[in-house]
C-alpha cells in the first residue's frame, strides 16, 4: 500500500510537471476550452526564442476580464502597438495590429 501511494504521489508530480511545459499544446487540442480574442498593448521587450521574439502580455477579453497570452514574432513590435490575439487558453493561433479605437476599455 505504501508503495502505491509513493508511485501515485511521483505520476503526480510527472503529469503537473508535464503540464507546466506543455500547456500551450493541451489548450491547442481541447475541445472544452473556446477561442476568445484578448486586446493586448505592447508594453514589454520580447525574449528571443530559436530566432523569433516572444512576447508574454496581460490583456483584456471581450467581458473584460484579465488574461495571460503569448505569441511569438519575426520582428521586434513597436512599444505602443496594440493586437487583437485570437488564443485559445495558453495557446495563440494569430494576432494582427489594431487600431487604439478598436481596443476594448474598461
Amino acid at each position: 500500500m505504501k508503495r502505491f501511494f509513493i508511485v501515485l504521489i511521483l505520476a503526480s508530480i510527472v503529469l503537473l510537471g508535464m503540464y507546466a511545459f506543455m500547456r500551450e499544446d493541451l489548450d491547442r487540442f481541447n475541445p472544452f476550452m473556446s477561442k476568445e480574442y484578448v486586446y493586448v498593448e505592447i508594453n514589454e521587450e520580447p525574449k528571443e526564442d530559436n530566432g523569433r521574439y516572444k512576447y508574454r502580455l496581460t490583456g483584456t477579453n471581450e467581458e473584460g476580464q484579465s488574461i495571460r497570452v503569448t505569441f511569438t514574432t519575426s520582428s521586434i513590435l513597436e512599444e505602443g502597438t496594440y493586437l487583437k490575439v485570437l488564443a485559445k487558453g495558453a495557446y495563440t493561433q494569430s494576432w494582427e495590429l489594431v487600431d487604439e479605437s478598436e481596443m476594448i476599455t474598461n
